[in-house]
């Protein structure tokens, strides 16, 4: 459960639910403790029995209660004994088993007790025995003890008035609106509480794609709380971001035009030197043009990367045959890879379509194809494959050359980044072919990842969304 949202929901539910069944769980059972003496049906029987057996006593003696007694057996079958408030018994009638332990159980406090207090025995169980306490105008107390019959109520049966059951139905029937009301009150805090983390998170999320303009929304920013000084804190870390990201792509932009005005005049005095140099320097000159050529092609690909970071042609875009394209990427860097001892064959050349810039999209699958081209072994070609699964286009590239160490796979999609150990300078690679492609297969929304061969070389494969995801 990764959601904060339903995390902070469901602990705030539980805490209020088992608050609520706690405390109504303890007033039914504490209820149902201090009073099932009250609410048993012979409670108010038993007073008014022993009401009378004490004025009996008090004024007829032992043989006045006593006929009393045998007139309550007759009428009610209640076998009942009267003790004064020193626990001797006053009638002479036989004293029932388990009397003297019934009478010990009242109090001032609790006049009447019950026992046993659960449901009616049933014939093959002992008889219930119910204990009432009375205090006579003199002041006296006295206990009337009774054996009940077995077929007399006992205390409130399931689904009863003063039953768990019916205390159950009541809980149930009370705590719904109270969680009803407390689920409403946690969906808002929670709410609350969630719902600007996951904007923040939306923003970061922009960020990290590229749209270095992301900011946190106004509204979030308003909040008093550390909610809205982190919101705060994250623009003007974009802010700082952005701006120093521009300020790097404006001066490789202009570092890139201003290098190719010395570069030209450069060019043109070679020219001149070849014309009139004799063949003894002729050989340094040779160098030097292919160094110039060199640091020309190098100009050029950081003039396409700050090209293709700016997103100036995103809108110019039109529906790009990808098979076609594919197809004249191979013949133009197959011909470059014969005078290397190498060569480029398409192994797979399904029909693709997407919707695209087409000078970005060669550039960057043209950079991809190239890259395998300088790195495979001599002798052994570049093969490349177009396909078309479910909605998405994927050209793969691959070379027969050292590969790449595991832990260098995804840095060699950035800037400047050579891995000295398989793909040292004698390539003669920038480090920038692999930078451009990656920005430009982003800009299209796809994806760009490599992976190492199996008997050795490298994948690079480039997965495009098809227009309209079809072919």
């Amino acid at each position: 459960m990764r959601s904060l949202f339903l995390k902070i929901f469901l602990w705030f539910g539980v805490a209020m639910v088992l608050v609520n069944i706690a405390s109504f769980a303890t007033g039914i059972f504490t209820e149902r403790r201090f009073q099932p003496a009250r609410n048993h049906p012979v409670a108010t029987t038993m007073a008014v029995f022993a009401e009378t057996a004490e004025q009996s006593w008090e004024r007829d003696g032992q043989a006045g209660l006593r006929e009393y007694l045998d007139r309550i057996e007759q009428v009610s079958s209640i076998n009942a004994v009267l003790f004064d408030e020193h626990g001797r018994e006053l009638s002479g009638r036989v004293i029932p088993e388990r009397a003297q332990a019934v009478a010990d159980k009242v109090s001032p406090q609790s006049p009447f007790a019950v026992e046993p207090s659960g449901p009616p025995p049933s014939l093959t169980e002992r008889a219930p025995m119910a204990a009432q306490l009375v205090t006579s105008s003199r002041g006296t107390q006295y206990i009337l003890v009774g054996k009940l019959p077995r077929g007399l109520p006992g205390p409130p049966r399931i689904g009863e008035p003063g039953s768990l059951w019916f205390g159950m139905r009541v809980l149930a029937r009370t705590l719904l609106p109270l969680l009803l009301i407390g689920g409403l009150f946690c969906y808002l805090l929670a709410k609350y509480l969630a719902t600007p983390i996951v904007k923040l998170r939306r923003t970061t999320h922009e960020l990290s794609d590229g749209d270095l303009s992301a900011r946190v929304d106004p509204a979030l920013l308003s909040r008093r709380d550390e909610i809205g000084y982190l919101g705060k804190d994250f623009n003007l870390m974009a802010s700082h971001i952005e701006s120093l990201v521009d300020a790097q792509r404006r001066l490789l932009t202009d570092i890139s035009h201003e290098l190719r005005s010395p570069l030209a005049r450069q060019v043109v005095a070679l020219g001149l030197a070849r014309r009139r140099g004799n063949s003894e320097v002729m050989p340094a000159l040779d160098r030097i043009a292919l160094e110039a050529g060199r640091m020309n092609d190098m100009i050029g690909q950081l003039l396409d990367l700050s090209r293709v970071e700016n997103g100036t042609e995103a809108l110019l875009t039109s529906r790009i045959n990808l098979a076609t394209l594919v197809a004249e990427i191979a013949d133009d860097a197959d011909f470059e890879a014969r005078d290397r001892g190498r060569s480029v064959r398409v192994v797979k050349n399904e029909a693709c379509s997407v919707n695209g810039v087409n000078d970005l999209l060669r550039s960057a699958i043209e950079n991809v194809v190239r890259n395998g081209v300088r790195h495979t072994s001599e002798g052994t070609e570049v093969e490349i494959q177009l396909g078309c699964v479910n909605s998405s286009a994927i050209i793969s590239v691959r070379d027969h050359g050292r590969g790449v160490p595991e832990n260098a796979l995804e840095d060699i999609f950035h800037p400047f980044y050579r891995v000295e150990q398989a793909r040292d300078r004698k390539t003669g690679g920038a480090g920038l072919g692999l930078a451009i492609a990656a920005r430009a297969v982003r800009l299209h929304g796809g994806s760009i990842a490599a992976r190492n061969a199996e008997g050795g070389g490298l994948i690079v494969e480039v997965k495009l969304p098809m227009s309209n995801g079809v072919k």
